[in-house]
């Protein structure tokens, strides 16, 4: 099991759930390690001492905050606790929301929260209360040396930290060239609407993040056995060609055309499971267009 990365608790009017915080989010990364291209040597960085240019230990070194040119003001674990001893245990609860109201750009790191002592019981109404009306607890926590924004909410049978960007922390859009709202000004025509509604129908399905797989780790793996069988661990690849650094053009000739090959050829995610019930409860139809492909419609629902 994961260690803690905090330990305090939530709270909310005057209740108090006391819980632990544990990660989440398992990335799964490759570890590269800096090499001296001329003799494929490691490269190493040094922790060294301005002043005299010897090297300085971890144990050796402290946090300290610049308030005036080379004057400095140390800083210690204590120190960022005594600067607000209830930010730094607590998760204090600000409000509660619908949680569907919080947009999608504003969520950050997922956390697990775990109770801890005799804090199952409030755990547990916490949970169940937030499952009930749908909401969710915006919050302000420090972790470490920051204050977060956070949202709680339960998954499952657990409560889950989400923290969360500030508003002024995410830029807007002004700066930007973007296609007018309206699709006429933007001259998109009624016949590629339809065509794009229905590739998206026809690509349509339940959430199952299962389903999704980071295969360019596996790819970039297979890439890493084929130079070491072929002897190549040492050779610097270069591009191919000129053509092998142009990004594909973004102009479109006829985009109506590639939206019907896109829905004649099927879409490039898998249907769902062959023979699943349409909403009136029959199974799809299976008509076999001129070109000889089949495809799989759903019986319209009678007005």
């Amino acid at each position: 099991m994961a260690r803690s990365l905090w330990k305090g608790a939530i709270s909310f009017g005057l209740v108090n759930v006391p819980v632990e915080l544990f990660p989440a989010e398992e990335r799964k990364e490759f570890q590269f390690s800096m090499l001296d291209k001329r003799d494929l040597s490691p490269v190493g960085y040094k922790r060294y001492n301005k002043k005299s240019g010897k090297e300085v230990a971890w144990n050796d070194i402290v946090k300290g905050y610049e308030y005036d040119k080379d004057r400095y003001v140390v800083l210690t674990e204590e120190d960022f606790r005594r600067a607000n001893v209830k930010a730094t245990r607590t998760i204090d609860i600000k409000a509660f929301v619908p949680a569907k109201e919080i947009p999608a750009q504003y969520f950050e790191t997922p956390y697990y929260l775990v109770p801890s002592g005799r804090g199952e019981k409030v755990y547990a109404l916490l949970r169940e209360t937030l499952k009930s009306t749908g909401r969710a607890a915006v919050a302000q926590v420090v972790i470490r040396t920051t204050q977060h924004l956070c949202v709680v909410a339960p998954i499952g049978r657990a409560l889950m930290l989400i923290t969360l960007r500030y508003a002024d922390q995410l830029r807007g859009t002004s700066g930007f060239e973007l296609p007018a709202e309206s699709l006429k000004t933007a001259g998109v025509t009624s016949k590629e609407v339809d065509l794009a509604q229905r590739l998206v129908d026809d690509m349509t399905e339940h959430w199952k993040p299962g389903e999704f797989k980071d295969t360019y780790h596996e790819d970039l793996m297979r890439r890493i056995k084929e130079k070491i069988k072929s002897g190549e661990t040492e050779e610097i690849t270069r591009p191919e060609g000129e053509e092998a650094e142009k990004p594909r053009s973004a102009q479109i000739i006829d985009l109506a055309a590639l939206l019907k090959q896109s829905l004649d050829k099927g879409a490039p995610r898998k249907k769902m499971t062959e023979g699943r019930r349409s909403r009136s409860g029959k199974p799809p139809l299976r008509v076999v267009s001129s070109r000889g492909s089949a495809k799989t419609l759903a019986k319209r629902k009678c007005a």
